[in-house]
């Protein structure tokens, strides 16, 4: 029922999903642009809409406020320090090898400022775990999420990430200045 709501609200507002929910139990989704706080709404909303419910890391000082600390633990947030220097891929590594059912979602250019440089902690979890990577776009200009199909990884970080971050050039952004180039 909820999820009839949310579909409903989810079209009111003018949005879509392109694509299906993937049938494997294990994946890390990698979502850009994410170029507005806007994007947690889009993709919480999606995430309704398709019911699958993935994990995702957050800043750990979102937190430490009141109400949103629990909400984002209760929807499956991961608080991360971002200031220290952890081993997180191992950390991820190994909740996939212990789990029988564990969708992470990651925004790879770490923050909504445009990124160069991709961070490429996607790409190791998915490796080193040998769980697939599903590609999922946001395209504020079509109003549109796109799923793409798994992809496994074939241990070429350097080009397979710039293949993956060139699939998502084709997206408009919240704002589009920060997004994918």
């Amino acid at each position: 029922m909820v999820r009839k709501i949310l579909g409903g609200l989810y079209m009111l507002f003018g949005w879509k999903i392109v694509g299906d929910k993937p049938q494997e139990r294990k994946y890390v989704i990698v979502v850009a642009p994410h170029t507005s706080n806007w994007d947690f709404f889009v993709g919480w909303g999606a995430r309704n809409v398709i019911g699958f419910y993935p994990n995702f890391f957050v800043k750990d000082s979102l937190f430490r406020l009141p109400f949103i600390g629990c909400f984002l633990k209760f929807i499956g947030g991961i608080p991360v320090d971002r200031s220290r220097s952890t081993n997180m891929v191992d950390q991820a590594v190994e909740w996939y090898q212990k789990k029988e059912d564990l969708i992470m979602t990651i925004a790879p250019e770490g923050t909504r400022s445009y990124a160069p440089e991709w961070k490429t902690g996607f790409y190791r979890i998915a490796d080193k775990a040998k769980v697939p990577v599903v590609k999922i776009g946001f395209d504020y200009g079509t109003k549109t999420v796109f799923i793409d199909k798994p992809y496994y990884t074939k241990g070429n970080m350097k080009e397979e990430v710039e293949e993956i971050k060139s699939y998502f050039k084709k997206f408009k952004g919240k704002h589009p200045e920060n997004g994918v180039k």
